[in-house]
């Protein structure tokens, strides 16, 4: 043993495992840095940054898309994951769709009355509204800004149960059905099952794009 021992490639283990030094830096270093981004990387990295410039000119916070952007991914991946066989779909739930659009309009809400107090007001009120109505409109006004979770939340569940049920129901039927309508009853199935595709894509976008035209009116 003399002083330059302590930089022997050697271990207790007798593995040379001093050497997995060299790359352990690649470990701390994202792999966005260093790998290439596969084409589906690419493709999500286009739609988020489609969705960052769409929610950008509804909303004048600095960061504010994030936010949204998240929201949109998170309904958008449990709506997917729904379509899978034996797997909960959680955003067909009141519980779970209230509990993400209470909190965002609570927090509007909030912001809204205390920042631009005046602001709110006018807005209870449509311009070019006759002043014989203005009391009426307050009210209407007031009640369909009271449901806007509601309503955002039985918009996302509802369209997540109806499409479930429908091949639900569409698939008991197989086992009383003909070999000819079996057939039909797939090429159905499938039809449905891209549909509901597309109604997951476009559920997830409108309760996002909702959400940020509710947030413009209190900014």
């Amino acid at each position: 043993m003399n002083l330059f021992s302590s930089f022997d490639p050697s271990t207790n283990f007798n593995l040379s495992l001093n050497w997995m030094s060299t790359l352990m830096f690649m470990i701390m270093i994202p792999s966005m840095f260093w790998l290439i981004p596969s084409r589906f990387n690419v493709l999500w990295y286009k739609i988020l940054y489609i969705l960052h410039l769409e929610f950008k000119i509804l909303m004048n916070q600095k960061g504010a898309t994030l936010m949204l952007i998240s929201l949109f991914s998170f309904i958008l991946m449990n709506n997917f994951l729904g379509l899978f066989p034996y797997i909960f779909t959680s955003s067909s739930h009141m519980v779970m769709t209230f509990t993400l659009a209470l909190p965002l309009w609570i927090s509007f809400m909030i912001f809204g009355w205390l920042m631009n107090t005046n602001h709110m007001f006018t807005h209870l009120v449509p311009q070019g509204t006759p002043p014989i109505l203005m009391p009426f409109m307050v009210c209407i006004e007031t009640i369909s800004n009271i449901i806007r979770p509601g309503t955002l939340a039985i918009r996302l569940s509802a369209n997540m149960i109806a499409g479930h049920l429908l091949l639900t129901l569409l698939g008991n039927t197989g086992p009383m059905l003909s070999m000819m309508l079996i057939n039909i009853l797939i090429i159905t199935q499938i039809l449905l099952l891209i549909l509901e595709m597309a109604v997951s894509i476009i559920q997830s976008y409108v309760f996002a794009i909702l959400t940020t035209l509710y947030s413009s009116e209190v900014i």
